[in-house]
């Protein structure tokens, strides 16, 4: 069989790292047991050294803990090589230390010349401090850490595993990403649960490190004297420096793994390299850079202390508290333009795209050029007042309307615009440019050159002159409107007729959104158990069409949940939630607290009342009514209703509340802005005015 069939390409057996390491593994073994000169100490110490170093680089600069999963077997290896190394010197020093300070390599020598300056005291106090300070400090407080990590990350398992779980099955996340995940969790336990195993190497490390120190000592001196010859006082300075320089070449790269081990530790939740975790957290806050850079100038200022280190620094601080906030700014600035950039192309990639033809705007203006010409220099007057527009519709009917699209189009006529509902023409008017529109009502055409019009949004009487006739119509206390006033108007009155089309789902959605805890609950109960969404949605439809407001929502549905377990007619709901808003539907069509209304005549309510058609249950069935009573019908109101709104009169139709849907639907093709009401819908304490009866 070919070699490349056992072994795979890439495999470990067939690129020798694991030969290597396993060698490696045996020979730190083999250092524990074999003699090995001196110059070969020195190579395993200079690599322990740089181990160390290598250990501290790599624990500074990941990203996240879980990136250095492999630091407890580093910190093993790292560890074992240190103490095969103690004891392959201990070996060395004992058989070899009469001959001189170099009988254990020149590492040794060097480190115990370098640091003790000639005098063995000096050493063996800086070692203990180097022990008390891995010992006690770091070891000690990176073990508790990772303790603590890893008894809270075994407790947060299952919370986690739960909430990947609930992210796979709402849709959020998908197989591949759970599993993903589910894996990152089970590596994150089992480092912290092996960080607080490792944490003990480091510490058994520097507790060997002290004993054979000691036995260093002790027995150095001890067979200088007895076999060697050697006085006490040579005994006692030569192996005090081999073995003190033995302790220190051994700590210094513990003390490095340990460091590296609280870094790792330490480093929590927070991402990033560890210099931008410190930089970027200490030096977030330049308030706080100025007040220590205050701190430092007064201590440079009290008498006794140096003042030059003192003030260097603070100006060092308050240099680092001035530049941060310009680095912060240009940043935000940068990304706030590369948003802005990304936005652009998307929207420009969307605009030219195919599926960008296919949306329609849900209200749009269109117009021409040379009314797009006049209204020009005001174009942000109109957007203002678009603006302005819209507010006021959110707070008298109680959701917002969407957006007005302003477009210049061509290929109306110049001086006309169009007003599009959805995609559809719903309004167009040619308006007389550079002419203000006088509103007549039942007043005579003044004396001034025009010509006589209609009002687009309402239809009434009105009389078009130029505008430099403005103050003449002031001093004959005539109404006028410019071109923009006229176009607004409009547009409000199509927007306040198509409020049920402008109202969609997702608005509904977002209007239950916003409503408290207790109401979306019951909104959700009724919509899963008596009614759907579309159907709420259907309900709030048919309250607009009637200009109802809708901003107390609460109320509707308190009001839904009371009918909607009874019936399931949307228009029978309608009729209730009608009557449970009677006060503000009171409050809204009447002037002054007095609620002015037109009555049925008892020939019409009789009419009415025949021609609703029940069956066995009372409820109606139909509504048959001969067409010549509904066109005589017709007549009759006509006739009635004009003659009060030519009176500028405000008021309202009362009639039966069986018959009112039907009278509302007939009056509605007629005037399509008079309201309707039954005479349950009359409010408690409203004050009636009837003004007359349709007979």
């Amino acid at each position: 069989m070919a070699i490349s069939e056992t072994f795979p390409a890439g495999s470990p057996a067939k690129n020798g790292r694991d030969v290597f390491f396993a060698l490696g593994i045996i020979v730190i073994l083999a250092v524990l047991f074999l003699p090995i000169p001196a110059f070969m100490i020195d190579i395993g110490l200079a690599f322990s050294i740089a181990l160390s170093v290598l250990i501290l680089m790599v624990a500074l600069w990941i990203q996240r803990p879980l990136d250095f999963s492999s630091f407890p077997t580093i910190l093993l290896i790292a560890t074992m090589l240190r103490l095969s190394l103690n004891i392959a010197t201990t070996r060395q020093i004992l058989s070899e230390g009469s001959e001189g300070t170099h009988a254990a390599g020149y590492v040794i020598s060097g480190f115990a010349r370098l640091v003790m300056s000639g005098d063995f005291v000096i050493g063996l106090i800086v070692f203990l401090i180097l022990i008390v300070v891995n010992f006690i400090v770091i070891t000690k407080g990176a073990s508790r850490i990772a303790e603590v990590g890893a008894r809270f990350t075994l407790d947060a398992i299952p919370g986690k595993q739960m909430s990947i779980d609930a992210d796979l099955s709402a849709g959020m996340i998908d197989d591949k990403t759970a599993q993903h995940r589910r894996r990152e969790l089970e590596e994150e336990s089992s480092f912290f649960g092996s960080m607080d195993g490792a944490s003990k190497f480091v510490r058994g490390d520097a507790i060997a490190g002290i004993i054979i120190t000691a036995i260093n000592i002790v027995g150095g001196i001890a067979i200088g004297y007895f076999r060697h010859d050697m006085g006490m006082a040579e005994a006692s300075d030569v192996f005090i420096k081999l073995s003190v320089g033995d302790g220190l070449v051994t700590q210094i790269p513990a003390l490095i793994v340990s460091l590296a081990a609280g870094l790792l530790v330490s480093k929590g939740g927070t991402r990033g390299s560890t210099n931008q975790a410190v930089f970027g957290q200490l030096g977030a806050y330049p308030r706080a850079l100025y007040v220590a850079a205050g701190l430092l100038v007064v201590l440079g200022l009290m008498p006794g202390l140096p003042m030059f280190p003192f003030v260097a620094l603070a100006a060092a601080m308050a240099a680092v508290g001035y530049i941060i906030p310009m680095q912060h700014n240009r940043r935000v600035a940068e990304a706030k333009a590369a948003d802005e950039q990304e936005q652009a192309t998307k929207e420009h990639d969307e605009k030219n795209s195919v599926k960008a033809s296919l949306k329609t705007a849900e209200i749009e203006l269109l117009i021409g050029k040379q009314l797009s010409t006049k209204l020009l220099v005001s174009h942000q007057e109109l957007a203002f007042r678009m603006g302005k527009m819209r507010r006021k519709f959110a707070s008298q009917y109680g959701f917002v309307v969407p957006e007005v699209r302003l477009t210049d189009d061509l290929t109306i006529p110049s001086k006309s615009y169009q007003i599009k509902i959805h995609g559809t023409v719903v309004a167009e008017y040619q308006m007389r440019v550079g002419e203000i529109m006088v509103l007549l009502g039942t007043r005579e055409i003044p004396a001034i050159p025009g010509e006589e019009v209609r009002e687009p949004a309402f239809g009434m009487r009105a009389y078009s002159v130029p505008e430099m006739f403005g103050e003449d119509l002031k001093r004959e206390q005539f109404t006028f409107a410019d071109n923009m006033s006229v176009l607004l108007t409009h547009l409000s009155e199509v927007i306040r007729n198509n409020l049920p089309q402008l109202l969609s789902y997702k608005d509904m959605k977002a209007l239950l959104e916003r409503q408290d805890a207790e109401y979306r609950k019951l909104a959700d109960e009724i919509c899963t158990s008596h009614i759907s969404y579309p159907g709420l949605q259907a309900v709030l439809k048919l309250l607009l069409a009637e200009r109802v407001s809708i901003r107390n929502l609460h109320l509707i549905i308190e009001a839904i949940a009371e009918i909607a377990p009874h019936v399931r007619r949307t228009e029978q709901i309608v009729e209730h939630v009608r009557i449970r808003m009677a006060q503000q539907i009171c409050g809204d069509l009447s002037e002054g607290g007095v609620l002015k209304v037109l009555r049925l005549g008892n020939r019409w309510d009789l009419a009415f009342h025949q021609s609703l058609k029940r069956d066995a249950k009372g409820e109606i069935r139909e509504f048959d009514i001969d067409p010549r009573q509904l066109e005589e019908f017709g007549q009759d109101a006509t006739k009635a209703i004009r003659s009060y709104l030519d009176a500028g009169e405000r008021f309202v139709i009362v009639t039966a509340p069986d018959a009112r849907p039907y009278v509302r639907m007939i009056i509605e093709r007629l005037f399509s802005t008079l309201p309707v009401l039954s005479h349950v819908e009359i409010a408690k304490g409203v004050e009636i005015r009837v003004l007359g009866t349709i007979s």
